[in-house]
């Protein structure tokens, strides 16, 4: 039981290593995501049944890959329409054995790319992309990315299958697009990894301030694409934010997992790694001379709070003009009470209150605890507490965030 045990752990470390690759390369061959997708598990099945056994073998990643290729043709070869198809694979793993060292191409680094690119393409909703992303390219079962998301299994394991679905009808070529499309889908992978990380970095809902095995894994994806695509400034641009974002999660959290404001958390807790690793990543989406993207502007600001070692060190003027910056490039209400913020630290309470209350009446906030909350905080500091202890109420009837909702209460007590 025990060498079951450990060699079921193994295979499960493997899967999160190679399933994107596996998947990817088989994508390459078939043209089909969601039947790569498919064949690969029906690999894994494979594996957890012939490992225990046999053992782990050499090359696990091409045991996978190469079983998973024998799968797919067996399903080509029952449609007649493709038969040129089954020769071509055909030839390619004809010698091949399960242990064989070719089953991970050469050109892995372009199929990755691509898998990236079709897992997060526009035809598909921001959920499905989430879902679809972490599950081909993280290689998260659908139980983990139910738990991570507060839904249901079934819930994610639908939102799976209509993705690959809707590639397939939509015809969605496996590839890299290219001249101005290739701007648009971008810009598609990068909203779908920053989602994933924001839901680990501050939860919307649940008992828990933060998931870090999603910072992790979206860190991770990041860090794969930024090495995949190398001359786009705003790949960096996102993996830069997301360093140093991830830096602060020791300190984010008290003994009982309370949420710690930025302000007050302990910097000894920050990893100082992580942040040096985000600058660096600053500085080669600067080398690039490109204009810069919105996650280019969040990471300069991720930065000016990354480099002060104290709090009071925090350079707010140039946190203040970054926002208006940012404002510039992607207009919302939700950068603009980020600068409100930034405002009243750098001239004052009256300064961020004016800006909160001119935008108070945006569409977008309404229903936005973060608005009441950042409004009552202005408040308390302006000496209008009884004012603050409804805004603070407010907010916490807003959230779905159990850990959040305390703070928020805690705060409307302390206004007395």
């Amino acid at each position: 039981m025990g060498a079951t045990t450990s060699v079921h752990r193994t295979i499960d470390a493997v899967w999160r290593m190679e399933s994107a690759k596996v998947i990817a390369a088989l994508a390459r061959y078939t043209r089909d995501v969601g039947l790569a997708e498919e064949m690969a598990q029906d690999a894994l099945v494979a594996a957890l049944e012939q490992w225990p056994a046999e053992g782990v073998p050499r090359n696990p990643g091409a045991w996978l890959t190469t079983t998973a290729k024998r799968r797919a043709i067996d399903q080509i070869r029952r449609r007649e329409n493709l038969h040129r198809k089954v020769e071509e694979i055909g030839r390619e793993v004809k010698e091949a054995t399960p242990d064989a060292g070719e089953g991970v191409d050469d050109e892995i680094g372009d199929d990755l790319l691509s898998l990236i690119f079709t897992a997060c393409h526009p035809v598909l909703g921001t959920e499905a992309r989430v879902a679809l992303t972490l599950k081909m390219l993280g290689g998260l079962k659908t139980e983990e990315i139910a738990r991570a998301f507060l839904v249901s299994e079934s819930t994610v394991a639908q939102r799976i299958v209509r993705a690959k679905k809707a590639l397939a009808e939509a015809g969605v070529p496996f590839e890299v697009p290219e001249g101005p499309e290739l701007a648009t889908r971008l810009a598609s992978v990068l909203e779908v990894l920053y989602l994933i990380f924001n839901e680990g970095y501050s939860a919307t809902g649940g008992d828990h301030w933060m998931r870090p095995e999603l910072c992790a894994e979206a860190l991770r994806l990041g860090r794969v694409l930024a090495e995949l695509a190398p001359k786009e400034a705003e790949v960096h641009g996102l993996v830069a934010l997301m360093e140093i974002q991830a830096s602060r999660s020791r300190a984010r959290t008290g003994p009982g997992g309370e949420p710690v404001l930025l302000l007050e958390q302990d910097r000894g807790k920050w990893d100082w790694l992580l942040i040096g690793r985000g600058l660096k990543a600053l500085e080669r989406a600067e080398a690039l001379h490109q204009p810069p993207g919105p996650y280019y502007v969040q990471a300069a600001l991720a930065a000016c709070h990354g480099r002060a070692r104290r709090a009071e060190d925090t350079d707010w003027q140039r946190i203040a003009a970054l926002y208006q910056v940012l404002g510039r490039i992607s207009p919302s209400p939700i950068v603009e009470l980020n600068r409100a913020v930034a405002l009243s630290m750098a001239f004052g309470p009256a300064a961020g209150l004016a800006l909160v209350d001119e935008i108070a009446g945006e569409k977008a906030l309404q229903g936005y605890h973060l608005l009441p909350s950042v409004r009552g905080d202005f408040l308390v500091k302006l000496g209008r507490t009884k004012e603050a202890k409804a805004e603070f109420e407010k907010a916490a009837a807003l959230t779905r965030n159990e850990r959040e909702k305390v703070l928020l209460l805690d705060r409307a007590a302390a206004c007395g």
